[in-house]
């Protein structure tokens, strides 16, 4: 759902040999590499349907059993039901709930904003009832069996060496970049003046001249973000770029909150609602031009970078003395005495993470002071509260901690906490962007790209342990290695990144009356699983300009806008009676 006519392809083999492919989302494969997997997957060998090029949802049908998939982040996701006798299955969870009458799970939504390292959402949807296929499955289905879920044959990469993954990257990102600056006749990109949207620019300029936006304001102007951009629009040719001021725009954090129903829906929370306004801005100038598709850095920072916890892999892959040093300039870096952070690193080291989660869940059942916020040194935790947690009633701690807890039995196979946080801040991440395109195509009529997401890029990333993407005191090892002679060497030397939290405070003050309404008519805290005494408080200190939960703050905000909007979807929204429901014999 959501796709333009051009995103759903369907191949069938000649002859009428039972088997075909229906691709539906950003696939940039060519019409051979379609048949050669439709060839392949009639044979059962399903690897070269599941890399593909792009981030798109798969349908394989061998003329026996019936595959359906998304992409190896959780850009194009797939979720299903068992319902009035069959199995329903849908790329937006929203339309299974609107069919079998689901209400938004709560539960989920609060472990959105309280937990971190907890893997809840690998099965679930935020609807009750609606199951998701896990990034890396596909839902199996035969006749009118049962449905399986079933690992896709590779899609846990062989392990690599940097040298050797970077020289996959680079490979395959080029690719990814190239296809598409090929499939539109007008290609947009964004420009920040960081290394990921910078190194997408660079690689869709040397296939056809783009436009690329900048967006920038008082606060982040003071920072070299829009030195940078300039820098690579005046040195790379086929580069037309384009500033977005928002104090010429007139566009600040949370504007346009006032009227939650005409909000844009989305399938999952999206922070996107929060920047509304100046992702409107951005898009104006991609818009005018008239492009086929915009080009994004997005997950960039996902698969270049890796989690702080890193260092507990590395520690636990034998490098101990390295490790210990590491997390020696961990805590530096936190301002916290070495000594919490290398005892977190020894007790996660040699706690499995099921006892992890059983830990966590006992203790949130136990109220959390007013101010409290979680330790810089649980990064390095296998699971952690957020500082949203101290918004939980007894009622919210209870099914928070259910939740935890539920995810005890599933637990043994991960083994190493920098893979596990890797894989769920990649689909958070996937997530966010799949909301993003959705919002984009309902405002905009811009289909949004994020081709470090793509199934090939996120295997030859993930393929190399998150200890070798992390070097101290060299930004993003993996770009470097990568990336070498396609851009400028000295984007890949940068060491700094433009942080936005100053930003964010100008929006929360300036909006302060919709949000103050927001909180107050908060859905959570009406079923009694949140405080909104205590999220207003923390609401008024960002107000005031003091130090506050931005984060849980946004998060929090998008969740009750989400809910609003949800609440309205109708069964009628989605579907309509069949004339004739008979199944041939």
């Amino acid at each position: 759902m959501g796709h333009a006519p051009k995103e759903c392809v369907v191949t069938a083999l000649p002859g009428g040999e039972g088997a075909r492919l229906v691709t539906a989302g950003g696939c940039l494969a060519t019409a051979a590499e379609r048949r050669a997997a439709v060839t392949a997957g009639r044979s059962g060998d399903l690897e070269p349907a599941r890399v593909l090029p792009g981030s798109h949802v798969t349908v394989l049908d061998t003329g026996r059993e019936m595959w359906v998939f998304g992409d190896g982040a959780g850009v194009a996701p797939v979720y299903w039901v068992e319902h009035d006798g069959g199995v329903w299955w849908a790329t937006a969870a929203a339309a299974l709930a609107a069919l079998t009458g689901a209400g938004p799970d709560l539960a989920w939504l609060l472990g959105d904003l309280a937990l971190c390292g907890v893997d809840f959402r690998l099965t679930a949807a935020p609807f009750e009832g609606v199951r998701r296929v896990p990034p890396g499955s596909a839902l199996v289905l035969r006749g009118r069996a049962t449905p399986d879920i079933v690992p896709l044959p590779g899609s846990t990469p062989a392990r690599l060496g940097l040298a050797e993954g970077a020289q996959r990257l680079r490979e395959v990102f080029t690719e990814a970049v190239t296809r598409r600056a090929h499939a539109w006749e007008r290609v947009t990109t964004d420009l920040s003046g960081g290394v990921d949207s910078s190194t997408v620019t660079c690689l869709a300029a040397a296939q056809k001249p783009v436009l690329s936006v900048t967006y920038t304001d008082a606060r982040m102007d003071r920072d070299d973000d829009l030195l940078y951009a300039r820098r690579i629009a005046g040195e790379v040719g086929g580069i037309e770029h384009r500033v977005i001021d928002a104090r010429q725009a007139g566009v600040r954090h949370f504007d346009g909150l006032n009227a939650p129903a005409l909000l844009p829906a989305t399938d999952l929370p999206s922070m996107s609602l929060g920047l509304l306004s100046i992702l409107a801005a951005r898009m104006a100038p991609v818009v005018s031009h008239g492009c086929g598709a915009h080009l994004t850095g997005r997950g960039g920072d996902n698969v270049l970078a890796a989690p702080s916890s890193h260092r507990v892999d590395a520690f636990l892959a034998g490098r101990r003395l390295g490790a210990v040093r590491l997390t020696s300039g961990f805590a530096r870096a936190c301002r916290v005495e070495p000594w919490r952070a290398w005892r977190q690193l020894a007790v996660t080291a040699t706690t499995p993470y099921p006892r992890a989660l059983e830990h966590l869940a006992a203790r949130i059942a136990v109220p959390l002071p007013d101010r409290w916020r979680p330790g810089a040194s649980d990064a390095l935790a296998w699971c952690s509260a957020t500082a949203a947690a101290r918004w939980l009633t007894p009622a919210g701690r209870r099914a928070v901690a259910d939740l935890v807890a539920s995810r005890v039995p599933h637990a043994a196979a991960h083994t190493r906490p920098g893979a596990l946080h890797d894989r769920l801040d990649l689909e958070w991440m996937a997530g966010e962007h799949a909301t993003f395109d959705s919002i984009a195509r309902q405002l905009w009529g811009v289909g949004v790209h994020a081709p470090f997401l793509d199934t090939a890029v996120t295997d030859a990333c993930l393929s190399i342990p998150t200890f070798e993407r992390a070097r101290p005191g060299v930004y993003k090892p993996l770009a470097r290695a990568a990336f070498a002679r396609l851009v400028p060497d000295w984007l890949l030397t940068r060491q700094t990144k433009t942080l936005f939290t100053s930003s964010v405070f100008d929006g929360l003050a300036g909006n302060a009356g919709a949000l103050r309404r927001i909180v107050a008519g908060s859905r959570l805290a009406a079923a009694g699983l949140m405080d909104a005494r205590r999220a207003a408080g923390d609401l008024e200190a960002g107000i005031a300009g003091a130090p506050a939960l931005l984060g849980a703050l946004h998060a929090l905000v998008v969740a009750e806008l989400w809910l609003t909007r949800i609440t309205g979807a109708t069964f009628a929204a989605w579907w309509q009676p069949a004339a004739d429901r008979s199944v041939p014999a």
